[in-house]
């Protein structure tokens, strides 16, 4: 399988170890097209692929073409492109924000896959949400869910509108679980604990308690009572939570981040 990424950046480098440890592909047969130098330079000694400066000349012969550049440079880029795709080549863009219709009309090409991953992709426990054009071959699909299978979890959609959905939630989620993740800390710290100590409390306990979530298939809430006794501690900081509008905050944020990924992709 030939495979090559325009952009070479830390989610393509994650697809790229990924894909060379699953055995999908070999080092010969991935090239990278990336204006970095030293960026080609790290990826060619760290994992022996192809690489070159120029996008056409990295997706030369590519059975899959994975496009990892930032939002703000992909329409010039798809402009490079367009004329240099092959009708058998399918392109599978990880940009954020860029739906199948702005993919086709900017690369004038039908065979094209929509990806959403997250940051902790990164080391294989991300979560990834797809959805590609019909003209995609069972062929092809079956090979990305095994190239993003290597991220960590991934869920294939058939309405792209659950993307966009994806994007404001799993996608963004992360920074909003950091967010909480640091206040816990600091909150430890407030109170005297160390801050190694803290840090290592709330992590774990975060850990433990998503695993707790995923192997009872107990609702959240069904924990989060058992965790509560009567007059205790633990229903005076719930309260606290309730009465600073905690879950309205978290709702409210999640749906602002939909509607700002909904108006940047009607922007390109």
């Amino acid at each position: 399988m030939n495979i090559s990424f325009v952009g070479g950046g830390v989610m393509a480098e994650a697809l790229m170890s990924g894909i060379l440890d699953a055995n999908i592909s070999t080092p010969g047969n991935i090239k990278v097209g990336e204006p970095d130098s030293n960026r080609r330079n790290y990826l060619k000694e760290k994992y022996s692929v192809n690489v070159s400066p120029e996008n056409i000349d990295a997706i030369q012969n590519a059975d899959i073409i994975i496009l990892a550049v930032k939002p703000q440079n992909v329409v010039e880029v798809m402009a490079g492109l367009t004329q240099n795709l092959t009708s058998e080549q399918t392109v599978l863009s990880i940009v954020a924000g860029t739906n199948l219709s702005t993919l086709r009309n900017g690369l004038n090409h039908n065979l094209v896959i929509r990806v959403m991953p997250n940051t902790p992709a990164q080391i294989r426990a991300g979560m990834t949400v797809w959805t590609a054009s019909k003209e995609v071959t069972k062929e092809k699909l079956s090979t990305s869910k095994d190239i993003l299978k290597t991220l960590g979890e991934e869920l294939y959609v058939d309405d792209e509108k659950l993307v966009d959905m994806a994007t404001a939630l799993s996608a963004s989620g992360p920074a909003y679980v950091f967010l909480f993740i640091e206040a816990l800390i600091d909150s430890g710290v407030y109170m005297g604990l160390p801050r190694d100590v803290s840090r290592k409390l709330v992590l774990q306990t975060i850990q433990g308690s998503t695993r707790l979530v995923q192997e009872s298939g107990q609702h959240p809430a069904i924990l989060k009572d058992m965790v509560s006794s009567p007059g205790g501690g633990t229903v005076e900081a719930l309260m606290a939570f309730e009465q600073s509008g905690f879950h309205g905050i978290v709702l409210e944020a999640v749906v602002t981040a939909y509607e700002k990924y909904q108006s940047l992709g009607k922007t390109k």
